[in-house]
């Protein structure tokens, strides 16, 4: 039994809102909540000689976070790069100056299994001591079969060492890497062939991803990998319209990807695509104000057009 708190259910049926219930308690049985509500409405049975009461003392219980949006597996870091935008360096310049996604993939490729395991766990346990409880872990630092396949392992792993929810995107599709730079459709076809199939075969992806941008790919070549993983039984999501208006929301709605995530500059018709095709918007504050944009993602539009809306992080280097 959980008691003597507030607790927040986030049932609008409760206060319109946010599902707040004064003086509330959980009956908890195994790993199923039974019951919650005012605890001078509890069943006389649940209450009676509980294994154990947590005392909230006034405290607040809610829900677990998840956080369905991170790059939480990588090596090195790119801190200078901020000191960069700072100085009004764009993210588009600071990628053709070779920094950006493959900075990190030259310090991931480096890295070891175990040292990735060990800053992922290290970050993991940080959202963890915040309230999180399920975690989305994308790939994408690593642009070659072993080293993408090695850092899902590595996020698949995370489950069993700290017992939240872990789970994995496959996002070989973030940007060319530097061996395929005169030839991005011999890259693609790696990924489309090899890649996809050996993470789906293997069990380490339930989703694939790609970067829908003039940097990264284009809205042809991110079809061609989202139908790829469709076929391998993957769930779809895209990273999209992020810089610039590319078609990316409505791609993402057409192809009924799980998610269209960033979106600052989605197109009115991309976000009612997305309505109507049930696609959900992840929204990433914390990219937007990093990368300093100040075109920020049409919520409105997401709201009258009925879009699902989620909050998530981007956590990256």
């Amino acid at each position: 039994m959980v008691r003597g708190g507030t607790v927040a259910t986030l049932s609008s049926a409760v206060d319109g809102r946010f599902g707040v219930i004064r003086d509330g308690a959980l009956a908890v049985v195994g790993d199923r909540i039974e019951w919650v509500g005012p605890e001078r409405d509890a069943p006389s049975g649940l209450l009676a000689d509980p294994a154990e009461t947590v005392e909230l003392e006034g405290r607040w219980a809610t829900p677990g976070l998840v956080d369905a949006h991170t790059h939480l597996v990588f090596g090195g870091h790119r801190a200078e790069e901020f000191a960069l935008r700072l100085q009004g360096v764009s993210y588009q310049e600071i990628a053709r100056r070779d920094g950006g996604i493959l900075a990190t993939v030259r310090a991931t490729r480096r890295s070891t299994s175990e040292e990735l395991l060990a800053g992922g766990q290290r970050r993991l346990e940080t959202m963890i001591d915040h309230g999180l409880t399920t975690v989305e872990v994308k790939s994408g630092y690593g642009l070659d079969t072993e080293t993408e396949l090695r850092m899902l392992r590595v996020a698949r792993s995370l489950e069993a060492r700290t017992g939240v929810t872990v789970r994995t995107t496959l996002l070989a599709a973030h940007a060319v890497p530097p061996e395929y730079q005169g030839d991005r459709t011999a890259y693609l076809d790696q990924v489309c062939q090899d890649l996809i199939p050996a993470a789906a075969a293997d069990g380490l992806a339930d989703a694939v991803d790609a970067f829908c941008e003039s940097i990264a790919f284009t809205p042809s070549e991110c079809e061609r990998v989202l139908r790829t993983g469709a076929r391998e039984g993957l769930d779809l999501r895209l990273h999209a319209d992020q810089l610039e208006d590319g078609g990316g929301a409505a791609l993402a709605a057409r192809l009924r990807a799980r998610s269209a995530d960033h979106l600052e500059y989605a197109s009115d018709e991309g976000v009612a695509a997305m309505g109507a095709a049930g696609t959900a918007a992840v929204l990433l504050p914390g990219a937007y104000l990093t990368l300093r944009e100040s075109h920020p993602p049409p919520v409105d539009a997401l709201r009258r057009e009925g879009v699902p809306m989620v909050v998530a992080t981007d956590l990256n280097p």
